[in-house]
């Protein structure tokens, strides 16, 4: 008769883990900890995001100000919008500003990530052209409304002395747009330039040395390898900087306050007036939430043409 001894039996309620089960509880317990990990940026998201985002969408189907309670009027503030032409002023102003501020800020900082990547070697160079974008838009804004002031701007005085007549570069409705986006390109070319200079630096340098060896041009070498390696870093610039324009906001404030006339009443501070000035929150609102689809709108069709999720990079 076989009989058991007490190391041969296996112990009751012991067995050994099966191997799937095991893998399973220990990716349980690494989802716990990143999950902890996160939730404080979650948290946040939510409280300061999502919250305020469900909020500004309900308001926008409301008649709303701060001294009663909303009232639900549906669609007519986006009716009046449509006949509002002060919004279609403020988008086309917008529209001009985005424009002007894209086309310059992503030609000088690809000039700039070119430069830092070919010539500028040095981190103290790099670190000087990085400079401006930590300034606030506040403060950027009002150096350069005093530096081009008609009367007492240093830039006003020469120009004045180089023979030509004064440009009120805030105070006329032909420069008062232009001004902003030179002001804003200034502050952001050294960030969007730093943000292409790292996509520069994925890009293998044994294919520069086979196009030197093929003997092909600078500006061959840059149409043929450099711009279709950088495509993904740079769609993704151009959508994080087309979103940051039309957010525009602090810069015209603290300067133009949307003159002269209306020539800088972009969206954000038409936004701002409807909402805080004149505090009808739900017209304002809904504008914000038109913003926003445009934006998404925007965003999607960036992505999708200029298919920023692909790469050219095998």
């Amino acid at each position: 008769m076989t009989t058991l001894t007490k190391n041969s039996a296996p112990a009751r309620g012991k067995e050994p883990l099966n191997p799937i089960r095991k893998r399973r509880r220990e990716g349980l317990g690494d989802l716990r900890i990143a999950l902890l990990f996160i939730l404080p940026a979650m948290i946040g998201f939510v409280v300061f995001y999502v919250v305020p985002t469900v909020r500004g969408i309900y308001l926008s189907f409301t008649e709303y100000n701060i001294l009663g309670d909303p009232e639900w009027v549906g669609f007519d503030n986006y009716v009046a919008i449509a006949k509002d032409p002060l919004f279609w002023n403020s988008l086309a102003v917008t529209g001009q500003y985005v424009l002007i501020n894209i086309a310059l800020q992503t030609a000088l900082a690809l000039g700039l990530a070119l430069l830092m990547n070919r010539v500028a070697k040095s981190t103290l160079v790099r670190g000087a052209l990085l400079l401006p974008y930590l300034m606030s838009n506040v403060i950027a804004a009002l150096l350069w409304f005093w530096m081009l002031d008609y009367q007492i701007g240093v830039v006003n005085q020469f120009i004045e002395w180089a023979g030509l007549p004064r440009v009120a570069f805030f105070g006329s409705e032909e420069w008062a747009i232009p001004t902003q986006a030179l002001v804003n390109t200034w502050r952001h070319m050294g960030y969007t330039g730093l943000l292409l200079f790292a996509g520069l630096q994925a890009i293998p340098q044994h294919l520069y040395e086979v196009a030197k060896l093929d003997g092909a041009s600078a500006f061959q070498t840059f149409r043929k390898i450099t711009l279709p390696l950088l495509r993904p870093v740079l769609v993704l610039v151009l959508v994080v900087t087309v979103i940051g324009s039309f957010q525009i906001f602090d810069s015209v404030a603290v300067t133009t306050q949307g003159g002269p006339v209306n020539a800088t009443r972009v969206i954000q501070y038409y936004i701002y007036q409807r909402a805080f000035t004149e505090s009808d929150f739900g017209y304002g609102s809904a504008i914000a939430v038109i913003l926003f689809l445009i934006l998404a709108l925007v965003a999607f069709i960036q992505m999708k043409f200029l298919k920023g999720n692909e790469s050219d990079l095998d």
